[in-house]
């Protein structure tokens, strides 16, 4: 199959027509276009992330199945629950929404990978969801430790379809307790799911699991459409997770 090619400002192909396991790149459905606020708007809305290594073009894809987690079966492992509920007793703890979008990303660029040498994360990618955060569409959980920025995450939101990134820590399980707000904030907000594109062991412990491309495709279809939320962590969020709350002071 020959792969389209976008000048930019192009519209995207529909996403079902990207590349299945009998071509080449399985997921992969463009190459070309540009990374302004609206083919990004554009391409999320349809279920499509650009995702491309230094020295290639931008690449637009759309996988199938897709890997997501669904905020309600979000597994809160024992030793995380400990975690957060040291945490959350420390006076020194707090988690922020959109305090340092930048700082976040740039994070992500430079946090090592497992099985990877370099980012995808590239200098124009940073500029383009920046570009994206100030459009209010781009957002960043943060874990503060002590006034230091531990840990986070960063993740499209359009209406009610939120579409996860990528993760850092500089502390142990910081990036954990980030994912474990932006559930617990979904959950208050009637947010169903967090977009997790790829599939990965690491991932998959936490309660994410594969979609098929099309039911994915129609839960954005709808949730775009409806009102977002207001992003900001108000401290009682936590009750979604851990209800019992009263007996972290004990």
């Amino acid at each position: 199959m020959q792969l389209p090619w976008l000048a930019p400002g192009d519209p995207l192909p529909d996403a079902a027509s990207a590349w299945g396991e009998s071509d080449p790149v399985p997921g992969l459905l463009a190459a070309g276009g540009g990374l302004d606020v609206p083919s990004l708007l554009q391409a999320y809305s349809h279920g499509i992330f650009p995702w491309f290594s230094e020295g290639q073009p931008i690449l637009w894809w759309s996988p199938d199945p897709r890997m997501v987690l669904e905020v309600a079966r979000f597994k809160l492992h024992r030793s995380l629950r400990k975690t957060l509920e040291r945490f959350l007793a420390s006076p020194g703890f707090e988690i922020r929404i959109d305090h340092g979008f930048e700082t976040v990303i740039q994070a992500c660029s430079q946090a090592p990978r497992v099985g990877q040498t370099g980012t995808w994360i590239l200098p124009e990618m940073v500029r383009a969801y920046a570009a994206l955060h100030r459009a209010g569409h781009a957002h960043s959980v943060e874990t503060w430790i002590d006034g230091e920025l531990a840990g986070g995450l960063y993740c499209v939101g359009i209406g009610r379809a939120v579409f996860g990134e990528s993760m850092f820590a500089r502390r142990p399980d910081a990036s954990k307790i980030a994912l474990a707000a932006l559930v617990s904030f979904c959950r208050r907000h009637g947010i169903a799911m967090i977009d997790c594109q790829q599939n990965t062991s690491h991932l998959a412990s936490l309660g994410a699991s594969e979609m098929p491309r099309a039911r994915f495709l129609s839960h954005v279809a709808r949730a775009r459409h409806l009102a977002g939320p207001q992003w900001r962590f108000e401290p009682v969020y936590w009750s979604e997770l851990l209800p019992a709350r009263t007996s972290l002071s004990t």
